[in-house]
C-alpha cells in the first residue's frame, strides 16, 4: 500500500506540474484616438502593457480561452488579432467598409463584425486573411453578441431602432425586434433567455426574450445610455452624458441605484466571476472597477487617450 500511495503521489505532481497556470484576469481596453490597446491587470489594477493598433480601434471582443483579442479600426478598415500572451498583433484582416461591434462564436471562430457604414454583418475566419461571408441586417448595427449555445448572433441595428437575430448556421435573419430609439450595444445573458439594448436615442434599456423574440421590459436609465454589462442577477448600463453606470435587477427590473464613475463612461464588461464590472471612461482617460454587491467603485486606473473598450474586453 505505501508503494501504491507513493506512485499515487508522484503521478499527483507530474499531474500538476504540467497543468498550465490559469490565464491572469486582465482587461484588454481599445485606446481610440490613442491607437493602442492598454493591457490592465485587474487584480492589482495596474497598467501593464500597451500594444500599438492603428486606424483609431474601438470594438474589442476576447476569445473565450483568452488567448485572442480581436480589435475593430472603422477608420482603418480592418480586424487587428492580438496574441494576448505575447502582446502583440499577429494578424489583420481587411475589411471594406467600417468594422464597429464584434463578438467570437462560443467555440473561438468564427468571429462576427458589424459594418457601420452598412447594413450588414462580416463573418470572419480569424485565422485568414479576408471575410468568410456577409450577412445583411439592419442600418448601421453597432453591438453584436452571441447567444451561449452559438445559435445565434444579435446585432443593435441604431438607426432601425432594431435587433437583428441571425441564425449563425444557415446565416439568415430570422427576426427583427423593435426595441428603443438608436440601440448601440447589445448583450446577452449567460442563460441565453434575454438580451438587453442600451438604446441612446430613449434613454432606456430594452429587455428582449429570445424565446418569444419580443420585448418584455423597458427600464429607464441615465442620459445616452452606451453598453450593458450583466453580473449576479443585475444588470449595470453605462450613461455616457451622465457619468454615471444605472443599476436594475434583472428579475424585477426595479432600479437599484446608479454609481458615479468617470466623465463620459462607454465600454463595460464584467469580471468571468461577476464580482466586478469594469467602466471605460473616454474623456477621463480612466478604467473604473465597481464591486457588483455593493454597488461601489473598489478601483480606478490611467490608460490610454480614449477608452473606448466597446465589447467584451475582459479576460
Amino acid at each position: 500500500m505505501r508503494a501504491a500511495s507513493h506512485a499515487f503521489g508522484a503521478a499527483s505532481l507530474l499531474l500538476a506540474a504540467y497543468c498550465p497556470a490559469p490565464l491572469a484576469a486582465e482587461a484588454f481596453v481599445t485606446d481610440q484616438p490613442g491607437e493602442q490597446v492598454s493591457v490592465v491587470d485587474l487584480d492589482r489594477m495596474v497598467a501593464v502593457a500597451s500594444i500599438p493598433v492603428a486606424g483609431e480601434p474601438a470594438g474589442i471582443a476576447v476569445s473565450p480561452d483568452g488567448t485572442r483579442a480581436f480589435v475593430t479600426s472603422p477608420e482603418g478598415k480592418f480586424v487587428s488579432v492580438i496574441d494576448t500572451a505575447a502582446r502583440q498583433v499577429i494578424r489583420q484582416i481587411a475589411l471594406d467598409g467600417g468594422p464597429l461591434g464584434i463578438a467570437v462564436h462560443p467555440a473561438g471562430q468564427p468571429v462576427y463584425v458589424a459594418d457601420w457604414y452598412a447594413r450588414r454583418l462580416w463573418v470572419v475566419d480569424p485565422r485568414g486573411q479576408a471575410p468568410l461571408r456577409t450577412v445583411t441586417v439592419g442600418t448601421s448595427p453597432s453591438g453584436v453578441a452571441v447567444t451561449p449555445d452559438g445559435k445565434f448572433v444579435l446585432t443593435a441595428d441604431r438607426d432601425d431602432n432594431a435587433v437583428s437575430i441571425v441564425d449563425t448556421a444557415s446565416l439568415e435573419r430570422v427576426a427583427v425586434v423593435t426595441v428603443g430609439t438608436r440601440p448601440f450595444g447589445v448583450t446577452v445573458d449567460a442563460a441565453g433567455r434575454r438580451a438587453y439594448t442600451a438604446n441612446v436615442g430613449s434613454n432606456d434599456v430594452s429587455v428582449i426574450d429570445l424565446g418569444t423574440r419580443q420585448v418584455a421590459g423597458t427600464v429607464k436609465v441615465g442620459d445616452r445610455p452606451y453598453a450593458v454589462a450583466l453580473a449576479r442577477g443585475r444588470a449595470f448600463v453605462t450613461n455616457q452624458y451622465g457619468g454615471t453606470v444605472s443599476v436594475f435587477d434583472t428579475q424585477t427590473l426595479a432600479t437599484l441605484g446608479r454609481v458615479p464613475v468617470g466623465e463620459y463612461p462607454e465600454g463595460i464588461a464584467a469580471s468571468r466571476d461577476g464580482a466586478r464590472v469594469y467602466v471605460a471612461n473616454w474623456f477621463s482617460n480612466t478604467l473604473t472597477a465597481i464591486d457588483t454587491g455593493t454597488m461601489t467603485v473598489v478601483g480606478e486606473v490611467a490608460v490610454g487617450d480614449g477608452p473606448r473598450a466597446f465589447g467584451q474586453f475582459i479576460r
